[in-house]
């Protein structure tokens, strides 16, 4: 009976822990063309209350070497706007089993590509939130997710925006030991659903990866004797399968 009532117990700590919201903010990596200067991203609550949800986004800068650093975005020397990414609205309210979009709009110059992280942090409405809630509304929200032992878990994203001129130059070098993938273009590419496996044994491989190949750079593998490699190569919308034996 003591054991019986130890595991009723876990079970009880474990369900109540679910309790609360539970965001979903679908595919990590979006990408906006070079002909749409907004993007709609939908925010999924799939948890048993609603979530208020905080939009927070960085620039991500890269240096020389490659090295990515995240860095508040500037206003416009010359007027009050931002030059980069905004979300409109930056507040979401979710209901349980619900969902609300918010349009990321772009502002600024595109000659080049640009890099954001996105963040969608879940939070306890206060007061400097501007969440539309009274007091009252606030205070029993806070106290449901207390007594659930709730944990808001955030997610981060990347948000790539495209030149306004796009262009597309990859070159793919298929030496005897050696492939390469060259990004001579001026908009990130992509190295999808990329697997190294045993040569007719699609369950022996190492786990499958995606790579992006920023402007400039190159993706490359050594060829190994007996191993396969298959990949799609995706310029934009379109995308090409290739498969290659070492």
């Amino acid at each position: 009976m003591k054991s019986v009532a130890v595991v009723l117990g876990m079970l009880m700590v474990s369900l109540t822990a679910q309790a609360g919201p539970s965001i979903n903010v679908g595919v990590v990596y979006d990408y906006l063309d070079g002909d749409k200067s907004t993007y709609l991203k939908r925010i999924f609550n799939g948890g048993t209350s609603t979530a208020f949800v905080k939009v927070e986004i960085l620039e991500i800068l890269y240096d020389a070497q490659g090295v990515a650093k995240e860095v508040p975005l500037k206003s416009q020397a010359d007027s009050n706007a931002r030059d980069g990414l905004m979300a409109s609205p930056a507040r979401l309210i979710v209901p349980a089993n619900g969902m609300q979009g918010t349009r990321l709009l772009f502002l600024g110059e595109r000659g080049s590509e640009r890099y954001f992280r996105v963040r969608y942090i879940p939070v306890v409405p206060e007061k400097e939130d501007a969440f539309a809630v009274s007091e009252e509304e606030r205070e029993a929200y806070q106290s449901t997710l207390q007594a659930g032992v709730s944990i808001l878990a955030g997610y981060g994203t990347v948000f790539f925006v495209r030149p306004k001129n796009t262009r597309y130059d990859t070159q793919v070098e298929n030496g005897a030991a050696h492939y390469r993938v060259r990004n001579n273009g001026n908009s990130v590419i992509e190295v999808d659903e990329f697997k190294n496996c045993v040569v007719g044994k699609i369950d022996d491989c190492y786990p499958t990866t995606k790579n992006h190949v920023l402007p400039g750079r190159t993706f490359s593998f050594d060829k190994q004797a007996g191993r396969e490699y298959t990949f799609k190569l995706v310029e934009g919308e379109a995308q090409k399968n290739h498969a290659v034996k070492g």
